[in-house]
C-alpha cells in the first residue's frame, strides 16, 4: 500500500485511537492527582477552594500526563496500523 493511502486508511482508526488515549490519559492523570493529593479530583481554575499555585500545578500535571499518554498511544497505533498495512 503506497504512503498516500495508508495514510488514508489510518485516519478512521487514528481518530478511534486518539479518543483512547484521551480516555487512558483522563484516568492516568486521575489515579496520579489521587495518589498526589490524596483528593479525588483535581482543583478547578474557578475554585475558591485552592490557591493559584495548586491549581497551576495541577493543570501543568495535566497537560503533561495528557500530551505523554496521547503521543504513546498515537505512536503505538501509527506503528500498529504500519505493520498491518505494510
Amino acid at each position: 500500500m503506497s504512503g498516500k493511502a495508508a495514510k488514508i486508511a489510518y485516519k478512521p482508526i487514528g481518530l478511534i485511537i486518539s479518543v483512547l488515549g484521551g480516555v487512558l490519559a483522563s484516568v492516568v492523570f486521575g489515579q496520579l492527582w489521587k495518589r498526589i493529593s490524596g483528593e479525588d479530583e483535581a482543583p478547578d481554575a474557578t475554585s475558591d477552594d485552592y490557591g493559584t499555585r495548586e491549581v497551576l500545578a495541577a493543570a501543568a500535571l495535566q497537560g503533561a500526563v495528557f500530551g505523554v499518554v496521547k503521543a504513546a498511544v498515537d505512536r503505538a497505533g501509527m506503528k500498529g496500523v504500519r505493520k498491518l498495512v505494510g
